[in-house]
């Protein structure tokens, strides 16, 4: 089952191209990597899925019903959630009144959302910090932080724009780990990466952009063979 379609996705900003004619699909219980070098369209591409620019030409389905002229508010109500690349909680709140905040999407009932939050919590190894301030938070929890919020959503499809950049080895494992939990929780993901090893073990399939436009769609096998995507991004080091 196809959970995003993205569909012939053109950007402009004045003369700059930001994404042309981007298309590719991911699949239900995936999860799907877009990777390239700074500057080639991947986080205007998921501003323009999570509802916070349009496109200027093309379309995006999700399950199958067009969502491109959808506010941000509206995306969240019917199942997308996202992070950040640069952390944004609420920093005059805990780390569990900051989740709680998602978790009120379907309910007003305080304690209901109270437990939902704490579960969430306990899922990221967070409980213990659960009344810490995100300003007294290491990167590595913050980042836990900004997935929690998401989480708390409860989407079909999560949107995580460098969850794993500035962390160290031990904690990209940490971080695989969850992701791979997530999946296999029922969840779809779409990440966008830069720690090639993480993106190569986790992934079921990797897109490639570069200056906007898509050149390559297939396995982390594929991707690493692809003479396109090792002048574009990858580098002969890489091999």
């Amino acid at each position: 089952m196809i959970v995003l379609k993205i569909d012939n996705i053109t950007k402009h900003f004045g003369g700059l191209t930001a994404l042309k004619k981007a298309s590719f699909d991911v699949s239900k219980g995936q999860i799907k990597s877009v990777i390239g070098p700074n500057g080639a369209g991947k986080t205007t591409l998921f501003n323009i899925i999570s509802g916070l620019i349009r496109p200027d030409a093309g379309c995006i389905f999700f399950f199958g019903k067009d969502i491109t002229k959808n506010v941000p508010e509206e995306n969240a109500h019917i199942g997308i959630a996202r992070t950040f690349q640069v952390t944004k909680p609420f920093l005059n709140m805990t780390v569990l009144q900051n989740v709680m905040i998602g978790a009120l999407k379907e309910t007003s009932n305080v304690g209901n959302t109270r437990k939902k939050a704490i579960e969430i919590l306990k899922f990221l190894g967070m409980e213990k910090i659960k009344d810490v301030f995100p300003g007294n938070l290491t990167v590595e929890d913050r980042k836990r932080l900004e997935l929690a919020r998401a989480l708390a959503l409860e989407p079909s499809l999560l949107l995580l724009d460098e969850v794993m950049a500035g962390l160290n080895p031990s904690e990209v494992e940490d971080f695989k780990k969850i992701l791979s939990n997530i999946r296999n929780a029922g969840m779809t993901i779409l990440l966008i990466e830069h720690v090639l090893h993480a993106v190569l073990s986790l992934s079921d399939e990797v897109v490639v952009l570069n200056y906007g436009e898509k050149i390559f769609d297939g396995s982390p096998k594929e991707v690493v063979k692809d003479q396109r995507v090792i002048e574009a991004y990858l580098g002969g080091d890489f091999l």
